[in-house]
């Protein structure tokens, strides 16, 4: 299930400095989309060696972002020139996606710890220990009664974890039947995921206990985009799933051809975009679950795309980032960057980040 690389031995430098980004766009992490423009070609504006593969998404806050990288380090980088501002070590890869929240840095690492960090320096605050490793985000919510904050997390333990974001002790564990791969999302008191175990859980915020559960079919490894009461989730029985949590029903499947997908869907009011390891990008119609495009690429598609202002970015193990019109697939804008893109590009605060498996992370601008 994991997409794990072998360390890469190396040394970190910043090049290519670029004007400070105006904070003109905001990342929905749920969807995977980004409100701001995006123009239709993009120049690189700097880009930051780290000591491995770096297939973790960045998180963006203020004047900075967070990324995990294979050398086992976080890093904090400047959004205006990408130069190292702090980095702490755990003891295993760091592939999850940092979570940057109220003036912390929660991150999971391979090591299976979860890790609260100060966001301001990277000394750590504290850290809450699972049976495996970790290779999702977290995900912060308003505790039952507003006064506290809890972080969910799940783990290859085969467990979702709720943590006191404040002491890092546990608030309740929920125990599935095989390894947890993407990242829980919290709607309405609920906490939505997605399990290697074929199923789609449904579990109460406020005990940790089952709401319902809904046999998808096969392992998802990605995260579900919720949307109301619609969860939207690729798995490895190739087929991309619309189910309505609320119900417990499959509203429509869509499945093209017998690959499967790994990549986690961006979801806007009419499209689900998705990655497939039949090396595609697939637009489907969110209403019908129908086909609208593919746009076939040179290797598989396991990063997660994002769309802002009518396009799609998304990057390939063929070694390219690509930007694809919306309405139609077309090609808009790629860039050769000539490693493996396995991790999923955020659009925030005019820049396009993205890391890759040379150990680089590259941010794209107007």
């Amino acid at each position: 299930m994991s997409i794990l690389r072998l360390l890469l031995a190396a040394t970190a430098l910043v090049a290519l400095q670029a004007p400070h980004p105006a904070p003109v766009q905001t990342f929905n992490r749920q969807l995977r989309t980004s409100n701001g423009t995006l123009p239709a070609r993009l120049k690189l504006r700097w880009k930051y060696k780290t000591g491995g593969p770096v297939v973790s998404s960045a998180a963006v806050a203020g004047d900075r972002l967070f990324i995990g990288s294979g050398d086992k380090n976080v890093y904090a980088l400047s959004l205006r020139d990408g130069h190292k501002l702090w980095a702490y070590k755990t003891k295993d890869t760091v592939d999850a996606t940092p979570l940057a929240y109220g003036g912390s840095v929660y991150v999971g690492s391979a090591d299976g710890n979860l890790y609260c960090l100060n966001a301001a320096t990277g000394a750590l605050r504290w850290k809450y220990r699972t049976d495996d490793k970790i290779l999702g985000a977290a995900t912060a919510v308003p505790a039952p009664g507003g006064k506290k904050t809890w972080v969910v997390v799940g783990s290859y333990d085969n467990k979702v974890h709720c943590v006191d974001a404040a002491t890092g002790k546990g608030v309740w564990a929920y125990e599935t039947e095989n390894y947890i791969n993407g990242s829980p999302v919290v709607s309405g008191g609920r906490v939505i995921f997605g399990g290697c175990d074929g199923m789609l859980h449904v579990v109460s915020l406020a005990t940790g206990r089952k709401v319902r559960e809904m046999e998808i079919g096969n392992y998802i490894a990605g995260t579900a985009a919720l949307d109301g009461s619609l969860a939207y989730v690729g798995h490895y029985g190739n087929e991309v799933v619309c189910a309505n949590v609320d119900t417990g029903k499959v509203v429509w499947t869509y499945k093209d051809r017998e690959f499967p997908y790994f990549s986690s869907p961006a979801v806007t009011p009419d499209r689900v975009v998705i990655g497939g390891r039949d090396k595609q990008v697939h637009c489907i119609n969110r209403q019908t679950g129908k086909k609208v495009w593919s746009v076939r690429t040179r290797g598989k598609v396991d990063s997660s795309p994002v769309v802002c202002d009518g396009k799609v970015v998304v990057g390939s193990e063929d070694g390219k980032l690509y930007e694809l019109d919306l309405a139609t697939g077309r090609e808009l804008w790629t860039y050769p960057i000539g490693a493996p893109v396995m991790g999923s590009p955020v659009v925030a605060s005019g820049l396009v980040l993205v890391g890759a498996d040379d150990g680089l992370v590259y941010a794209f601008g107007p």
